[in-house]
């Protein structure tokens, strides 16, 4: 051997089959992680049908899936440890990406993705009666009257956010259609 062969070996592990277990587990870790944070999505979409235990596997999941990904990303990346030194870049590469996805997958499992697309009206403005040109006369609204303090929130609105949160005559309100 020559003394650049000797250097270059000694710079990188020498590839052998060992690590194909590795690479299993990490893409394993990787898929699970996924699994976790998409199942929920997939059992609780809007406007399909959900049996009752599909819905109790789905929220078992949802609280389980903020720590759960947390211990997957853990694993993938000391399993990307292990991995990244007998590496090339393209290897590397992917295996930084994936880290990336179980980061993401970490996120996504502390967020309640299925509010993003009805974001609560948290402080709701006012029109009196006369003036409310957004709202059709005849036009379905919610109304409540505390202790005098009267508000009436429009359907279409209210459907549309879920919620609204209020306060009316001091009494704090969610409101909900």
């Amino acid at each position: 051997m020559t003394s650049s062969e000797v250097t270059r070996s000694a710079e990188r592990p020498p590839r052998t089959g060992r690590r194909w277990p590795s690479v299993a587990a990490f893409l394993a870790v990787l898929a699970a992680a996924l699994a976790l944070v998409a199942t929920p999505l997939w059992i609780m979409r809007p406007f399909e049908p959900q049996s009752a235990a599909d819905m109790a596997r789905a929220h078992a999941m949802l609280r389980l899936a903020p720590w759960v990904s947390l211990l997957a990303l853990a694993a993938a990346a000391a399993l990307a440890w292990r991995l990244w030194p007998a590496a090339r870049w393209p290897g590397r590469a992917a295996l930084a990406a994936a880290l990336l996805i179980a980061g993401a997958a970490a996120w996504l499992a502390r967020q309640n993705v299925f509010q993003w697309p009805f974001p609560p009206v948290l402080h709701p403005g006012y029109a009196s009666a006369g003036t409310a040109a957004f709202v059709d006369p005849g036009e379905p609204v919610l109304a409540i009257d505390v202790h005098g303090d009267a508000a009436a929130y429009p359907v279409a609105q209210v459907a549309f956010h879920h919620v609204v949160e209020d306060v009316v005559g001091g009494t704090p309100l969610i409101v909900t259609y």
